[in-house]
């Protein structure tokens, strides 16, 4: 037998197997082998087909390969995952029993497990490797019946025996000399595909298995679970830069980290691109302007030809799970919420969103058919634990990270798979998804925004969600989310943020509304707004001007909105220094004739004619005008109202103004009291009513109370607002100033309104 190297079976690593366990039977046994001994002579492929199969094969010689071990990369990375499997199998190779490579397609989890099989094959560190694609149970299983015949003499006609047999030859034995062995179950499909087809343990004998999947039944028994995650930035400019200077070219390494950002670092988009771009000679710029390119499908930004014998585009590869995820329990779920979740924010969605009541009112009706028998005719309610279930279905398949435990990121996507989801919908399913994801984003946004981390988590899916699909909400008027975003960042100290914000919707309602409907004159009335809020008074002016004079023609003067325009005129008016004209009652009459006097914007231009009467002189009748206010506001909004509360700080303040410093004392700590409660502690309105009860402590003669309260105000105005915030400026120069008076024994009291 002139092909045999091993020592003969039952001598050394090939215990002869009992016929129960290899299947062939000692008939079989006894008979003579012709494959793998080197002896073919003349015989044809028929008769040498006729003798493979009723003859089984002599086993194989160490060292022995079964199956192939996919080509190393171009330009393969030697990543830290790499060298946590050296390491794990440096300590004479019992460290490593079984692990488990896990990640989300495209990370390159083959090619690690490929560049390690390499490594100990060519090191001489295993007897026996065992590559088996494992995507199916019938593919491990013809995987390890091949190993089967040529290992261990079983029957090449069974293939399930065959398999037996080689797991069996596999168990470490007595008095046998033992066998380095590696087996690598490549792209399991599904843990339960591996029900009875694990390899034994053995201290001689290691398991590599590569997955998307990360369930809880990949581990114990000695596997352990390795994650493998995206190239880091620096591996992927590496990466890039390795791919290109193959096919000669030389790009700007900041160039090739915008375009490995704006791929995710992810291996296989990575080795796609710099393949595209070679093919193509198009430049890196010009390739990442046609990636921003909505309407461009990310299929059509791959190669004609993969490279390394990639069986995938990226678009194929991060939705290849999909299908699977959509049969988990519960059945037909996973799909309409990885759509869903594709037009959000990448980098954190919050929980919220997925237990509202519009998303999972929409979850109902998108539910889509698992091809069971049973179906109901009509969508069952989807339950928000239901919808948890199909979110945990597909973490477990790395389509989403889900964190529970963060709750304003509790999901995140990774930027890829939500461009290949969102390429696989129609126009009007983009639109539908894009709307619900709107009024979910509405559902939970709070009016009053006390947790600041919630109102930022929220504000980025609602750009990222007009990034993707802006036109949408437009249809048929502009969505009342896009109105949310800006007031906001308004709210939050973001006045310039607010204000551009406003300009970008107004010349969006301009451009898909025109220029008179109702959305696009609203957009203007905010963008007039926070134009002044921003310190630009003339120009809020000119704009609520402007506005007036169109919304007298097309909506008419005793419309809502032209009223309330005519107020924010009158004010922006007063705060250019023409207080006399910002006084105005005419444009109280009108409201009480149009609203009556119990309506909210009523009660808001009494609070405007109040505060401007002080302000031309009249502190007194400032006092009286705002008591009665508060009063009316009172019955009509109740006391927790953000309205009610501005009426107090007015009301506070005047009552200092008329020189009773005391008093304005106690009623800015009730008022922060409040504040605290109703809006929290990051509202500017309360980071105001701060600043102003040290002033007013100041006024009343205690000047250190005033200077530490400023000084604690100034870290969380600098944290909240920003270090260069007028507001958090204004307080630094005012605790410089206060300080120096308190060193140099006085300074001037002259109280200045804010």
């Amino acid at each position: 037998m002139t092909g045999y190297r091993g020592p003969a079976p039952g001598t050394g690593g090939f215990p002869d197997l009992p016929a129960r366990v290899s299947g062939t039977g000692d008939a079989n046994a006894a008979e003579g082998a012709f494959v793998n001994t080197g002896y073919i002579g003349e015989m044809n492929v028929d008769k040498l087909n006729m003798v493979q199969q009723r003859t089984p094969r002599e086993p194989a010689a160490w060292p022995h390969q079964v199956g192939v071990i996919p080509s190393r990369a171009r330009s393969f990375q030697h990543r830290a995952e790499a060298q946590h499997l050296h390491t794990a199998v440096a300590d004479g190779g019992t460290a490593l029993l079984c692990r488990v490579l896990t990640g989300m397609g495209g990370v390159g989890k083959t090619q690690l497990a490929a560049d390690h099989a390499h490594a100990a094959w060519q090191d001489g560190a295993v007897d026996v490797l065992v590559w088996v694609s494992a995507d199916g149970r019938s593919a491990v299983v013809a995987g390890y019946a091949k190993a089967g015949v040529e290992l261990c003499r079983a029957d090449p006609n069974d293939a399930e025996g065959a398999a037996v047999s080689f797991l069996a030859w596999l168990e470490p034995k007595p008095e046998v000399r033992p066998c380095r062995w590696l087996v690598v179950l490549d792209d399991v499909a599904d843990p339960s595909d591996l029900r009875g087809l694990w390899p034994p343990a053995s201290p001689h004998g290691r398991v590599l298995v590569t997955t998307r999947r990360r369930d809880a039944a990949l581990a114990g028994n000695g596997r352990r679970l390795m994650e493998v995650s995206l190239f880091t930035p620096a591996e992927a400019v590496a990466y890039l830069s390795e791919m290109m200077a193959v096919h000669g070219r030389t790009e700007p390494d900041d160039q090739l980290a915008a375009l490995a950002a704006d791929l995710g670092n992810l291996p296989l988009a990575l080795a796609q691109a710099a393949v595209y771009l070679v093919d193509s000679g198009m430049t890196v710029a010009a390739y990442r302007a046609l990636l921003a390119d909505s309407a461009t499908a990310l299929a059509d930004a791959a190669p004609d030809t993969l490279p390394d014998d990639q069986k995938y585009t990226v678009a194929a590869a991060l939705t290849l799970s999909l299908d699977r995820a959509d049969t988990l329990r519960p059945g037909g779920l996973a799909r309409p919420l990885l759509q869903f979740a594709a037009f959000l924010d990448p980098n954190g969605i919050p929980d919220a969103l997925l237990a509202s009541a519009p998303f999972l009112d929409h979850l109902s009706a998108q539910r889509t058919c698992t091809g069971t028998t049973d179906a109901p005719p009509t969508p069952l309610s989807v339950t928000a634990d239901a919808a948890g279930a199909a979110l945990r279905a597909l973490h477990r398949l790395h389509l989403v990270e889900h964190t529970p435990d963060t709750p304003y990121q509790a999901v995140r996507v990774h930027q890829l798979i939500q461009r290949a989801v969102c390429g696989t919908l129609t126009s009007d399913q983009r639109d539908a998804f894009a709307r619900t994801a709107a009024d979910a984003l509405t559902d939970v946004w709070p009016a009053i925004e006390r947790d600041t981390n919630l109102a930022q988590a929220l504000r980025a899916n609602a750009t990222t969600l007009t990034n993707h699909a802006e036109d949408a909400l437009y249809r048929p008027g502009a969505h009342l989310v896009l109105y949310r975003v800006g007031r906001s960042l308004g709210e939050s100290g973001q006045a310039a943020a607010a204000r551009d914000h406003f300009q970008h919707l107004t010349d969006s309602a301009c451009r898909f509304l025109g220029p008179d409907h109702p959305d696009t004159l609203a957009a203007r009335y905010h963008l007039a707004r926070w134009r002044g809020r921003a310190g630009d008074t003339p120009g809020a002016v000119a704009a609520f001007a402007a506005l007036l004079d169109d919304q007298l023609r097309v909506l008419g003067a005793d419309h809502p909105d032209t009223l309330t325009t005519r107020h924010n005129l009158a004010r922006s008016r007063g705060e250019a220094g023409d207080a006399a004209a910002a006084a105005t009652a005419e444009l109280l009459e009108d409201q009480l004739r149009v609203l009556g006097p119990d309506h909210p914007d009523t009660l808001n231009t009494r609070h405007g004619l109040a505060r401007w009467r002080g302000e031309a002189g009249d502190v007194d009748g400032a006092v009286a005008a705002f008591a009665a206010l508060l009063d009316d506001q009172l019955r009509v909004l109740g006391a927790d109202h953000p309205d009610t509360l501005t009426t107090r700080h007015g009301l506070a303040w005047w009552r200092g103004r008329a020189g009773d410093a005391p008093s304005a004392v106690a009623a800015f700590a009730d008022l922060l009291t409040d504040r605290l409660r109703v809006l929290g502690p990051d509202h500017p309105a309360t980071l105001t009513t701060r600043y102003n009860l040290a002033w007013w402590l100041r006024e009343a003669g205690d000047e250190q109370a005033a200077v530490e309260i400023t000084a604690a105000l100034l870290v969380d105005q600098a944290r909240v607002l920003g270090e260069d915030h007028p507001q958090t400026v204004h307080a630094r120069e005012s605790l410089a100033r206060w300080r120096a008076e308190i060193k140099t024994g006085g300074g001037n009291r002259d109280a200045k309104s804010r």
